[in-house]
């Protein structure tokens, strides 16, 4: 990570209330300035060897390649994804295994994102808790735009099935509908938040919120607090929450705590508000200008 930018990070992972073992993996390398979470499908063991190989494989391959870091995430994903569907083929017990991942890359001043599956990244800055990823599931697809509430998604039982994963089939990097890309500015008084679903899935983002404004400076206490409430909430999966703060966040700053589709949903209806009131006065100078025209004579007598 670069050294102007001394962020911190902390981790923490949890198996939850009803799962027998934690295929959830979690990677932090501040130095390096990488940042992942991994959530293992397939069940049994299989899902958690499928997110071990990605834990593994994306650091080495990060490490050894020389390139942008939009490729240098698209090949080090694809390598993960081709390792896993290999292995699942040669092992019967490994037979369907993959993984759904979010992967955090920091460079300058800025963090690029290479996203897979459920798995989720906020951004907190400015007083808002913004969720920065896409969920590549019917569910999220439909949550993200503002079909579902949060709370229905939820609730939905669909909720787990993915459209996108890395290990299922071969996969080439620069494949559409496989890796979603994003570069964003990562500011010194910003936080960052990478978690699987089994946090998401349980805490609202109210209540994600809610809970990092008790940051105190200890990225690892936030992690953990944020684990043991979605425990408290039930833990019905596996949980793992990555947290990254810059130096200058301050948990002060935080006003409001809303998924992207609330906010796109509130500047829509502003816009529609406007656009609306823009309407009215149009068409009432439309109503006076033909009333004056209809009276143009008696306003004007010859």
């Amino acid at each position: 990570m670069n050294a102007t930018a001394p962020w911190r990070a902390g981790v923490a992972s949890d198996t939850g209330q009803h799962r027998p073992n934690n295929e959830d993996r979690v990677y932090v390398d501040e130095a390096a300035g990488v940042f992942l979470v991994v959530d293992g499908v397939g069940g049994h063991a299989a899902g958690e060897r499928a997110a071990e190989v990605a834990v593994k494989t994306i650091p080495e391959q990060l490490a050894t390649q020389d390139a942008s870091p939009e490729e240098r995430i698209r090949q080090a994903i694809t390598v993960a994804n081709n390792e896993i569907f290999e292995l699942a083929q040669s092992d019967p017990d490994c037979h369907g295994m993959a993984c759904v991942l979010t992967l955090v890359v920091a460079h300058e001043d800025r963090v690029t994102v290479g996203h897979v599956g459920d798995s989720r990244l906020y951004l907190v800055w400015n007083g808002v808790l913004r969720k920065l990823t896409t969920d590549h599931s019917p569910v999220g697809e439909l949550e993200d735009l503002g079909k579902l509430t949060e709370e229905e998604a939820m609730q939905h039982p669909r909720r787990n099935e993915v459209f996108r994963d890395v290990g299922s089939r071969p996969r080439e990097a620069h494949e559409e509908e496989f890796i979603e890309i994003k570069t964003i500015r990562f500011r010194p008084d910003a936080a960052l938040l990478l978690c699987s679903d089994g946090l998401s899935d349980v805490l609202t983002a109210a209540r994600i919120g809610a809970i990092l404004q008790t940051y105190d400076g200890d990225c690892q206490a936030a992690a953990q607090r944020l684990v043991d409430a979605a425990n408290q909430a039930g833990g019905k999966d596996n949980i793992s929450a990555v947290f990254v703060a810059g130096p200058e966040f301050r948990p002060s700053e935080l006003q409001e705590f809303q998924p992207r589709h609330v906010i796109t949903r509130k500047r829509r209806r502003a816009w529609l508000k406007g656009a609306l009131s823009r309407a009215v006065w149009l068409i009432a100078g439309m109503i006076l200008g033909m009333l004056f025209w209809a009276n143009v004579d008696r306003i004007f007598p010859h």
